[in-house]
């Protein structure tokens, strides 16, 4: 079972990644997710949906399903050549 502590310790493991409060499209693919697997992913909250965000039942995710959530959101967020660093195994 996966506990934010476990989000938190995944995410700031990865280059160019940083804590912040965040209070802008909607993909497809959220939906489709959710649909896949009502039992793990809900819709964010309506003041949320401009976010490319879905919501999580930690409690429903293993490790490694989370480690993999965590990185493909970090993949969303920065650089190209950051991220393809980083899946070549170049780690600072």
């Amino acid at each position: 079972m996966a506990t934010a502590q476990d989000v938190r310790r995944l995410a700031m493991a990865l280059p160019r990644a940083y804590e912040a409060l965040v209070r802008d499209y909607v993909k497809e693919e959220r939906a489709a997710l959710v649909a896949s697997e009502p039992d793990k992913f809900l819709m964010p909250v309506r003041s949320d949906e401009r976010y490319n965000w879905v919501r999580a039942r930690l409690a429903k995710l293993d490790e490694a399903e989370l480690a993999e959530l965590v990185v493909d959101a970090w993949r969303m967020c920065v650089p190209k050549r950051v991220a393809e660093a980083y899946l070549r195994g170049d780690r600072p």
